[in-house]
């Protein structure tokens, strides 16, 4: 459930920093700020970054002994732990900051019935933890959690199913209904999080279905926007018309996109038109122009911005100040990753707005993947220092002058 109100006077939004470092870094001490020092200048070279996948990975593939040092390092930067149980330092310590905890099973690469049921079981964890407990906003999945993404590719394209495929479809559908369904009873607000264009529509269709049936009375169930491609805009204005012309809440979360090289690199294979859009530019245009729209048609969207931009983040601020949206509305939310962006994360809670961390967990071995995803996205490009690494640094230099 959404927190309550405070009392004193929420921060005028043209004066909110990004800037405090004492704030964004105010529960961590000395020794935590020098060991993210270190992660953070190691996965600012390139070359290191590299080198040290390819032999994580060959030392997990020869079973080397390297889980403890993968744990206190990078898992322990991103990831709030292995189980559920361990997740509860991450909760309390962002709750302490005002800040809510998005429970995110991060297991990956898994592709078997048994290993689908599996990960609906520990989702439905996530929503049962999360219910009555104001320190943990949403839950969330990924439609390729609980389904075959080749199922998914092969319903989009409207080939005709097998009698085996329609039944693994019909069990993906119930899977779903079976997490949405829990989420209603237990009032607790679920994201379905975006993947490929090639598969998107139908977690589009299958996410919709489940807006139908569940988000008549409050917004329980979101889908997420991915702005860097071309169609989104548009996308959103039709599923808010569909929402209002058929008497459900639109539940939107907006993100800029995670599959840009992949949507290439398949476009030129396929020989058609890229989806995402040619410039960075143009994504931050029709990301802006989507909280604009959903600012606009709050009647029937409640939203939560993905993102770890500034601009974009100060700018919904903005808007909901010059609309007099109070920033405990519970209709409107901002979201960050664990370790990722904390200067906006902290400070937007301690001025008084709704702010939630993306808290991956799942076994060291099975979260590998998406740690390595981090660690590319954070590699410094042609010399330039990560924003991350500056921050430290910052704060850093900041604290030996105090």
């Amino acid at each position: 459930m959404t927190k309550t109100s405070i009392s004193q006077p929420m921060m005028k939004a043209d004066k909110i920093s990004f800037e405090d470092m004492s704030i964004a870094f105010s529960d961590k001490s000395d020794l935590q700020l020098k060991k993210m020092y270190l992660i953070f200048a190691s996965m600012n070279q390139n070359w290191l970054v590299k080198l040290g996948t390819f032999f994580i990975k060959l030392f997990i593939f020869l079973h080397f002994p390297i889980k403890k040092l993968i744990k206190s390092t990078v898992f322990e930067q991103f990831c709030g732990g292995e189980t559920l149980q361990e997740c509860n330092k991450a909760i309390e310590n962002l709750d302490k900051a005002k800040i809510g905890t998005i429970l995110d099973y991060s297991v990956e690469g898994e592709d078997s019935e048994s290993s689908f049921e599996l990960t609906k079981e520990e989702i439905l964890k996530t929503i049962e933890k999360a219910q009555n407990n104001s320190a943990i906003p949403f839950a969330v999945f990924k439609v390729t959690g609980i389904s075959s993404t080749e199922l998914l590719e092969k319903v989009q394209s409207e080939v005709p199913l097998t009698a085996e495929e329609s039944s693994a479809f019909e069990r993906v559908h119930q899977r779903m209904y079976d997490l949405c369904s829990k989420a209603a009873e237990l009032h607790v607000r679920i994201f379905v999080d975006a993947e490929e264009s090639w598969i998107q529509d139908a977690i589009d269709a299958l996410t919709y279905d489940m807006m139908a049936h569940f988000n008549k009375q409050e917004c329980i169930v979101y889908n997420t926007f991915q702005m860097y491609r071309k169609d989104m805009l548009e996308n959103l204005k039709a599923a808010t018309e569909t929402a209002r012309k058929n008497g459900y809440l639109l539940g939107v979360k907006l993100v800029r996109g995670a599959y840009m090289e992949k949507e290439r690199q398949r476009a030129h294979e396929g020989n058609y038109c890229e989806p995402v859009h040619e410039t960075k530019e143009n994504t931050d245009k029709d990301f802006n122009l989507a909280v604009e729209y959903a600012v606009t048609n709050r009647d029937a969207i409640s939203i939560c911005v993905g993102t770890h931009n500034e601009y974009s983040c100060k700018y919904l601020a903005q808007l909901m100040e010059k609309n007099g949206i109070d920033a405990k509305d519970k209709h409107f939310y901002f979201a960050q990753l664990l370790g990722m962006s904390d200067n906006i994360s902290y400070n937007l809670a301690h001025a008084g707005y709704n702010v939630a961390k993306y808290v991956p967990y799942g076994p060291v071995e099975a979260v590998m993947p998406y740690l390595f995803r981090r660690a590319a996205e954070n590699t410094s490009v042609a010399g330039q220092a990560s924003r991350e690494f500056t921050l430290i640094k910052k704060e850093m230099v900041r604290r030996q002058k105090r």
